[in-house]
């Protein structure tokens, strides 16, 4: 079975998930379940709409028992809240909830799926900022994930699961809406991570603001942070 075949999109709504959903129909998928806590029609037959929010494990569960038959998992969810980790307070657990306890339920939702037809692949969505601590509680929530997904790809490779890290940094989507900062196009982001998954991946750098700084951790501390060399 094609890693295409079937695909599943969580935060189907977004700015990238419009695009993981449109960009899998394009690349031959006969079914692409479209999720979000409120779905949206897609006036497409092939596209079939899930009601999925991934902070709640009867939510999370209801989703994998309706799509039995997928090959490609996209863990696109997520949120920003401004939160920070210079104390614990509850926008950033509830943050962890969504951009890493999130991901976690849903691949381990999915995971007896991918490996009944036949491996699949897991694609999660990070950010540059998984590799910088400057995006704060953004920041912390994303590196877990990245340590998480390195873990879940030596786990998974048994049952014959690629798993994908796609690492992106400023790109035009309503989270950066507010940003006057140069960004990415998200059609051009979706279609180097499918390429990647087509590849057979590990990891997609997606721009060249990813590259540079996944190359500068093993530089010294100060040169990513020029801050502290003051």
């Amino acid at each position: 079975m094609a890693v295409f075949d079937v695909v599943l999109v969580t935060g189907a709504n977004g700015g990238l998930g419009t695009h993981f959903v449109e960009q899998a129909l394009e690349r031959g998928a006969r079914t692409v379940y479209a999720t979000a806590r409120t779905p949206r029609e897609w006036n497409d037959p092939r596209v079939v709409t899930l009601a999925l929010d991934v902070t709640d494990p009867a939510s999370v569960a209801a989703a994998a028992a309706a799509a039995t038959d997928v090959t490609l998992v996209v863990n696109n969810a997520g949120s920003s809240n401004g939160s920070t980790v210079l104390n614990d307070n509850p926008d950033l657990r509830d943050l962890f909830e969504v951009n890493f306890f999130g991901p976690l339920a849903v691949a381990g939702a999915f995971t007896p799926a991918l490996a009944a037809n036949g491996g699949g692949a897991l694609l999660n969505v990070l950010s540059v900022l998984s590799w910088i601590g400057i995006g704060d509680g953004y920041s912390a929530t994303k590196a877990a994930l990245w340590s998480a997904t390195n873990t879940q790809r030596v786990a998974l490779a048994d049952q014959g699961t690629l798993v994908t890290s796609l690492h992106l940094g400023y790109t035009d989507t309503p989270m950066t809406a507010g940003l006057d900062v140069a960004k990415n196009d998200p059609a051009d982001i979706v279609r180097k991570a499918y390429d990647g998954i087509a590849a057979g991946a590990f990891e997609v750098l997606a721009d060249d603001l990813s590259v540079q700084v996944k190359a500068g951790l093993a530089a010294p501390i100060e040169a990513l942070y020029p801050q502290l060399a003051r």
